[in-house]
Order: C-alpha cells, then sequence, then structure tokens
C-alpha cells in the first residue's frame, strides 16, 4: 500500500521543487519522446495540431459573427453545454491518450494529493485540446457580450470555465481510472467510433429540426442550461448586457461553486486511489466463485446439453470480447437509427425496418473467425457432420435470442412513428423471411470463407484475406437478397392485385416460416462442409 505521506526533510536540506512545475516538465517531456518515436506520429500530431487550429480559429470567428444577433446566447450556451459534455466522456473512450491522466503511475511518489491536484491540473492546461476550448469560450463571451461591464466580466468568466471543462475531465478519469484501464475500459475504446458515429447521426438530427424550425427554437434550452456549469458562465456574462447583475452574479458563483466541488471530488478519488487496493488483489478463490454464479445464473436460461453449452460460449463472446461486442453494438445501433431517425423526420418507410435484420443478419457471418486460435477447442468436438450441425444450430440460436425481439421491436418502433399499424404484419414478414436467409447464407459462407479476425488493433481482418471476407460478406448478402425474392415477389404481387392490399397480414406467417424454412436448410447444407473442412477452417481463422 502507497502512502500519500511526503518524507522528512532533513535539517540543512534544500527545500523540494514545486511539484506544478515538475510535472508540467513531465508533460511536455512524454510528449516530446512521444514524437521521437517515428516519423508517422511526428506527421500525424502536426497535421492533427494544424487541424484543430484551424477549426478553432474558425469557429472563433464565427462566434464573433453571431455578436450583436438575437440568437447569440441562443448558440453559445449550448454549445459550451455540448463541449463541457465532450470533456467528461472523452477520457471514458480515449484514456490512453494522455499518459498524465493516468495518477496510478504517481501512487509510489511521496506527493500529498491536493499538491499533486493543483499540478495535475495546471499540466492539463497544455494540449490542443484547452486551447480549442478557450478559443471557443472566447468566442462565446464575445458574441453575447453587449456593454463594457459584459466584457469586464467576460475577463472574469472565461479562466473558471476553462478550469471546469478540464477538472471534470480529470475527476471523471481518476474515479474510473481501475475501470478504464481493465478490460472493460479496453471495450470502452472500442466502442468510441459507434459513440462519436451515433451522436453524429443524433446531432445532424438535431441541426436539421433546428433548421426547419428557426434558432428560436433553442432560447428555452439556452435558458435552463444557462445555470449549469460551466455555461453558467456565459450566461452570466449575457446576463450583464440585459442588466440583471444579481442573476449574472449567481451564475459566477454556480461555476466557481462547480469548480471547487470538482476539484474536491477529484481530490477524494485521488487519495482513494493511493491509498486502497485495487480489484487485482481480491482473492482468486473469490472471484472464481462470482464468475461462476454468473455462469449458472444465465445457463438456467438456455436448454441443457450441448446446445445450451454453445449458446452459452457465444453470448459469452459477445458480451466480453471487445470486436465481437463492437461488431453488435454497431449493428443493433445502426439497425435502429435508419429506420427510426428517417420516421421520425417522415420521409422514411416501414420496410426500411428490415435493415435491423438485415445488420444483424451480418453477425452469422464468419462464425468460427471470432474464436481465432481458441476454435481448435471447438474443432476437437467435431467428428462428423451431426457434430457441426449442432455446433452451428447452438450459434445460431443464441443470435435469435438477440435478433428476434429487436428485430420486432425496431419494427413496431417504426410503424409506431408513421403511424403505419396495418402495414405492421407484412414489414415483419418480410423481416423475418430477410432474416432467415442471411443465417443460412451466413452459416454456409462460415464454413466456405472463413478467415481470422485479429484481437490486438483496429483491423478487423487479418493481412492477406481481405478478399475472402468481402466474398464471405456481401456475397453472402447478394445471395440472402436472391433467397427473399419469392417472399418480395408475394408482397408487391398482393400490392398490385385489386383486392390483394387487404391480404398483405399473411406475410407474417408466410414470411417467418419461409425464413425457418431457409435457416434450417443452410444448417443442413453447411454442417457436412464444416465437417470436412475443418483443417483448412482452423488454419483460416487462426492467422495472424
Amino acid at each position: 500500500m502507497s502512502t500519500v505521506t511526503p518524507a522528512r526533510t532533513p535539517a540543512g536540506a534544500p527545500p523540494a521543487p514545486a511539484v506544478t512545475p515538475v510535472v508540467v516538465r513531465l508533460k511536455l517531456s512524454l510528449l516530446r519522446n512521444g514524437l521521437r518515436q517515428s516519423a508517422g506520429r511526428r506527421v500525424a500530431y502536426a497535421v492533427s495540431v494544424t487541424l484543430v487550429l484551424f477549426f478553432a480559429a474558425l469557429q472563433l470567428l464565427v462566434l464573433i459573427a453571431l455578436r450583436g444577433t438575437g440568437h447569440a446566447a441562443s448558440v453559445t450556451v449550448p454549445l459550451v453545454t455540448v463541449l463541457a459534455l465532450g470533456w467528461a466522456v472523452m477520457p471514458l473512450f480515449f484514456p490512453s491518450g494522455d499518459e498524465t491522466l493516468d495518477p496510478t503511475r504517481l501512487v509510489m511518489l511521496p506527493l500529498r494529493p491536493r499538491p499533486l491536484v493543483r499540478a495535475l491540473l495546471v499540466a492539463s492546461l497544455v494540449g490542443v485540446g484547452p486551447l480549442f476550448t478557450l478559443c471557443l469560450l472566447i468566442g462565446s463571451v464575445i458574441a453575447v457580450a453587449r456593454g463594457p461591464a459584459a466584457y469586464a466580466v467576460a475577463v472574469v468568466a472565461v479562466p473558471p470555465a476553462l478550469l471546469v471543462c478540464v477538472a471534470l475531465a480529470r475527476a471523471v478519469a481518476t474515479a474510473n481510472i481501475r475501470l478504464l484501464t481493465s478490460r472493460r475500459g479496453r471495450d470502452l475504446a472500442v466502442l468510441s467510433g459507434l459513440v462519436i458515429a451515433v451522436g453524429a447521426q443524433v446531432v445532424n438530427f438535431g441541426v436539421q429540426r433546428i433548421g426547419s424550425a428557426g434558432l428560436g427554437r433553442l432560447a428555452p434550452v439556452a435558458d435552463v442550461l444557462g445555470w449549469v456549469p460551466p455555461a453558467s458562465a456565459i450566461g452570466a456574462v449575457d446576463a450583464v448586457g440585459d442588466g440583471a447583475y444579481a442573476g449574472a452574479a449567481a451564475r459566477l458563483a454556480l461555476t466557481g461553486l462547480a469548480l471547487a466541488a470538482l476539484l474536491a471530488l477529484w481530490t477524494r478519488s485521488l487519495t482513494r486511489l493511493m491509498t486502497s487496493p485495487d480489484g487485482s488483489t481480491l482473492p482468486a478463490a473469490e472471484r472464481g466463485a462470482r464468475d461462476r454464479s454468473r455462469s449458472a445464473g444465465l445457463g438456467r436460461l438456455l436448454p441443457a446439453g450441448r446446445t445450451g453449452t454453445i449458446m452459452e460460449r457465444s453470448l459469452r463472446y459477445v458480451w466480453r470480447d471487445p470486436k465481437t461486442k463492437a461488431a453488435w453494438v454497431t449493428s443493433l445501433a445502426i439497425g435502429l437509427i435508419v429506420p427510426v431517425l428517417n420516421a421520425a423526420q417522415g420521409t422514411g418507410s416501414i420496410y426500411f425496418a428490415c435493415f435491423a435484420a438485415g445488420m444483424l443478419g451480418i453477425q452469422m457471418y464468419n462464425q468460427f473467425g471470432q474464436d481465432t486460435s481458441a476454435f481448435w477447442m471447438v474443432a476437437l468436438t467435431i467428428s462428423s457432420p451431426r457434430d457441426a450441425y449442432v455446433e452451428l444450430r447452438g450459434r445460431t440460436l443464441a443470435l435469435l435470442v438477440i435478433t428476434l425481439p429487436y428485430t420486432t421491436l425496431v419494427t413496431v418502433l417504426t410503424a409506431a412513428l408513421l403511424g403505419d399499424w396495418p402495414a405492421l404484419p407484412e414489414a415483419l414478414g418480410l423481416s423475418f423471411a430477410l432474416l432467415g436467409a442471411m443465417l443460412a447464407t451466413g452459416a454456409w459462407s462460415s464454413a466456405r470463407f472463413p478467415y481470422s479476425v485479429p484481437q490486438e488493433g483496429q483491423k478487423n481482418v487479418a493481412a492477406g484475406q481481405a478478399g475472402l471476407a468481402w466474398i464471405s460478406i456481401f456475397g453472402g448478402m447478394v445471395a440472402a437478397a436472391l433467397l427473399c425474392l419469392p417472399v418480395i415477389a408475394l408482397s408487391i404481387w398482393l400490392h398490385v392485385s385489386a383486392g390483394g392490399a387487404g391480404w398483405t397480414w399473411l406475410l407474417l406467417p408466410l414470411g417467418s416460416a419461409y425464413g425457418a424454412g431457409a435457416t434450417l436448410l443452410g444448417l443442413r447444407l453447411a454442417a457436412p462442409r464444416t465437417a470436412r473442412r475443418l483443417p483448412e477452417i482452423l488454419a483460416a481463422v487462426s492467422k495472424g
């Protein structure tokens, strides 16, 4: 256990140097040494700094251009709130972006938490992120300031707003540092791209709605967010321009209180981190008992025997393997965003709900690749086409545990947003038929075109296997579309024939039966090929 009490200085010895300059120099040394590792890093850093500075200057000019308009506060206050939210969540997704974010590197040093917090806070102001934030805050206060008094308050308001953003990021990172350095923390890093993509779609949807309704729609939101730090600092400058000096003082006080609270939370988390053991010191027996209890709880919900074991293994891959989890969450998110956002904007169709079934059906492709080199243990259990069929059936049932209720939920939600309830049975039938076709082609493709998924890095295909991945996924999707032609043709015929629209509900049972039949046929055809090609599959998925 480390200590937080500094060593005593002997009599006559020179005083210890201040912590803050040392930590700042450490931050600069880490940056400099990182850039020395390769020319690629230097180029990437230079390009990123150039882009950040360009966008910082651009948004500063845009915010200054808002000065004097009636909607300046309606834009700047929510903008600063979103910026603070970004500071709060970015450490969760990019914990390795700044090595000084990890206070566990300092726990063995004889440092007190309070001086260390001050030093880390000052060191956190070094970088392009704080510079971009400072430019945005300066542009925001210039946009809302009206009169000399407002400009004077702006000079006082910007520094605490910047410190709130930085302290918020540090407090979040310190409170969750053991999570961030664990396996689940690496899962968050893998999923960061998904969150950014989903957030971009939500922002795009919001911008479209605001563009059609006008910036005045943001005014009530800005009035509320103007009391939430650090946006309250911008609200204080705006309030001074309106002559509301008491409200401005209250908003500035809120910003100061928020900064003090964040620093106190940061200090408390840092003290606990420096004086308490982490989870790695827990007895192995205790962790094993906890894992066994979780396994037993999941196993009770699944069929008994080999099928249930295969399903549990597949579901655990979805939950525990970062690459598999990222693929699943991406499919779940995009499968929901496309139909729901289009329906919410009034430009969608209930048939867009089939996108959900298509996105999740992709997870059936390359079933053995997610096992990587561990597939040899599965291969030992397969000695006949019957064994291969049971293996594929268990994996398919595990996938259906998630895909069936999810597809139903997305289709019902899309129908509700569009108010097109009569088309719900037809859309569900088409979705189930598409899902069954993709499960069938995915099982066959997994046996015919297996490829490895590297566990390290951002690549999802091993070197030299990109062609196999393209053939497996896109070839399988084309085959699935061809398999769905009979159901699609029936739907078109019912719509164009006289009186046929009243019978479209038949597509629900027919589509479900067609999808189930296609799945069983695909498994039956894929099982003999899987048993016959076990050595080739093992070699392919173990590559890289």
